[in-house]
């Protein structure tokens, strides 16, 4: 039985989908295929017929919450023109701090595994990385590009590292003192861009 390229494409991106919510939760250690299969309700079968290997799943699902989080971006400044930064700032640390990890933004989550990853993976996270660095400065005040991807860079380190924070206490009332703390000086840093 042949399939027709709308299910392909809905297959794949149940997969990727799938993907991306358990590395993010689990880590690329503590997933499987069998188990990304059973949360993307496919076969063994349909996941090797998109994925060559657990490690293209992975890049796959890197790059796609890379894009998520630039196309995020984008979407904010487009609604929120000149204060997209207090709004994006004020989302990131609240509820993508502390919605459901397999929800959470790939850069906090995802980024430490790409550490571990081979060195395509690590190309591919990269240049998504770039591509988000680039939106942020674009969005920026700022004389010169590279003094605003400076700024842009310095803001994603602060904001994700932040959120990393925040997460892995236990302490509700440190996280948010956590959460808090950044998000002062993220606007006090991007003030003074």
């Amino acid at each position: 039985m042949r399939y027709s390229v709308e299910h392909k494409q809905e297959t794949r991106a149940r997969i990727l989908d799938a993907a991306g919510q358990l590395f993010r939760s689990e880590g690329y250690g503590g997933s499987g295929i069998d188990g990304l299969t059973r949360t993307a309700g496919v076969t063994n079968g349909a996941f090797y017929g998109h994925f060559k290997s657990k490690s293209e799943a992975f890049r796959a699902a890197v790059r796609a919450g890379l894009d998520e989080l630039r196309l995020g971006i984008a979407e904010l400044k487009a609604k929120k023109g000149k204060s997209w930064l207090g709004a994006f700032i004020a989302f990131y640390l609240g509820p993508k701090r502390t919605c459901d990890l397999r929800q959470g933004c790939a850069l906090p989550s995802l980024s430490a595994d790409v550490m571990r990853a081979d060195d395509e993976t690590r190309g591919a996270y990269e240049t998504a990385l770039r591509l988000v660095i680039d939106e942020v400065a674009a969005g920026l005040p700022g004389a010169s590009l590279a003094a605003r991807r400076d700024e842009a860079i310095a803001l994603l380190a602060l904001l994700s590292g932040g959120v990393t924070l925040a997460r892995a206490v236990a302490d509700e009332a440190l996280a948010e003192r956590i959460a808090q703390a950044v998000r002062r000086h993220a606007l006090a840093m991007t003030a003074q861009a």
